[in-house]
């Protein structure tokens, strides 16, 4: 098919068409990340709770997590060189299809994952993770491309709206196969039905995240104008520009101190996001294997409801105490959640957790970005700022899901592994009172 006229920048269609890949790709972290394929890994091993792998026995969430520590530590590596490639190459959008097919068909392999396939699934799981995160730097990249700076704050909002409500959108229809496969001809017993469900959750996924995004590929430029010869120079400029933010951090004594804190914190609340299914299948006294299903999808749509709400009120916090006070109280709220969620058991008890967690975990993410953005110095290339953040957070994801993988198979608990979160959310409340919260930097308020 011929491609039309192309759009101009700063058309309403085409930033249409950029958010829109939200959309497509919102149901991967939604689906496979947070709901569905936690339960279904789960209940792969429900009965030793172990897993042969490598020539060892690792308890499932150990392992899970181990796995996806490997991941990101792709992800963190392969970040700054995307983002060197994305400025430069002339036709970004080849790079961006790629992990999108990448990612998309690696969650359709997800159908064929059970613990006799253990290798094979676990590097689809892989693949699917790396494919989703490394087409968003390809995707985040396009955004002053398409949008002038005073429409970029409204667009990237259009793509998380549209994100959140087709991700929701494509669970309930999941939940509903889970929950009734007889509705759509799914045969088996009661379990062995709703865990071939699970599997065909998994395909939904990988098609509806393909399809979708042919729309945005449909209306997206190529790139820049550039020659599109990747050179050494272009591999290595993404490095390069986190060597020169780190020299600048010691011109600036109150974003050298705020990025190690944030480091630490944030090290808590990623991977809380990302292992808060698996504690909850695992840790929470579910009356049925029905009930937990249905109450762990439910959590996890609480969660990112509420986190709206949170988000909203944390801005208005900061404005009327300012962001670093407002952050340390953030953290403050998230060790007491930590030291909740150790002592819970019941369904109703991981409810209100769920809606804790929800409340403090979008301001958390919101106001420590925007926190950030106040204290780049105003001269500086604020591009190679973030890419400088965005490492700093795969960075602390794979720390936190070692450690959290570690205590895990050490202990047999989950629950010991809490008690590590709730120590990094004290440690980073403590390091940020080191930062001036409205007298010592106008600009933080």
């Amino acid at each position: 098919m011929n491609r039309q006229i192309p759009l101009e920048k700063g058309e309403k269609k085409l930033i249409n068409a950029w958010a829109f890949y939200d959309w497509a790709n919102s149901v991967y972290p939604l689906v496979i990340s947070s709901t569905i394929f936690p339960i279904y890994f789960t209940a792969l091993s429900s009965e030793t709770k172990t897993i042969a792998f490598l020539g060892f026995d690792f308890k499932n969430t150990a392992l899970i997590s181990f796995i996806t520590a490997m991941a990101f530590i792709i992800i963190a590596f392969n970040s700054p060189l995307l983002s060197g490639i994305a400025d430069y190459i002339g036709n970004k959008k080849r790079f961006m299809k790629i992990f999108v097919y990448t990612g998309s068909l690696s969650c359709i392999g997800l159908y064929w994952f059970d613990l006799q396939n253990i290798y094979v699934g676990m590097a689809f799981y892989f693949f699917a993770l790396i494919g989703f995160w490394a087409s968003l730097v390809f995707y985040n990249s396009y955004l002053p491309d398409i949008a002038y700076p005073e429409q970029q704050d409204k667009a990237s909002a259009r793509g998380f709206s549209m994100g959140y409500f087709g991700s929701v959108l494509l669970l309930i229809f999941n939940l509903s196969m889970v929950m009734q496969p007889d509705w759509y001809g799914i045969t088996g017993t009661e379990g062995e039905a709703a865990m071939k469900a699970m599997r065909y959750s998994f395909v939904a996924v990988g098609i509806w995240w393909a399809l979708f995004s042919q729309y945005a590929f449909y209306h997206l430029p190529n790139g820049n104008n550039n020659s599109g010869k990747v050179t050494k120079d272009v591999i290595w400029n993404g490095f390069q520009e986190l060597k020169i933010v780190w020299n600048q951090l010691g011109d600036n004594p109150n974003l050298k101190r705020f990025l190690p804190a944030f480091f630490i914190y944030n090290t808590a609340l990623q991977t809380v996001m990302l292992i808060a299914a698996y504690f909850g299948e695992e840790e929470i006294q579910w009356g049925s294997n029905q009930e937990k299903t249905i109450g762990l999808i439910v959590s996890i749509m609480l969660i990112q409801i509420v986190a709206i709400l949170g988000a909203f009120l944390t801005a208005h916090a900061s404005k009327r105490f300012g962001n670093i006070l407002t952050l340390i109280v953030i953290n403050v709220i998230w060790a007491g959640l930590c030291i909740y969620a150790y002592v819970i058991q019941t369904p109703v008890e991981f409810y209100f957790a769920a809606a804790g967690v929800g409340m403090v975990m979008g301001g958390l993410q919101a106001l420590s970005r925007s926190t950030y953005s106040k204290l780049i110095p105003i001269t500086k290339d604020t591009t190679s700022f973030f890419s400088f953040y965005d490492v700093a957070e795969k960075v602390g994801i794979v720390f936190g899901m070692v450690m959290f993988g570690t205590i895990d198979q050490i202990t047999g608990s989950m629950r010991n592994s809490i008690l590590f979160f709730l120590v990094l959310f004290i440690a980073g409340a403590l390091m940020l009172t080191r930062i001036p919260n409205r007298s010592g930097d106008p600009k933080i308020t």
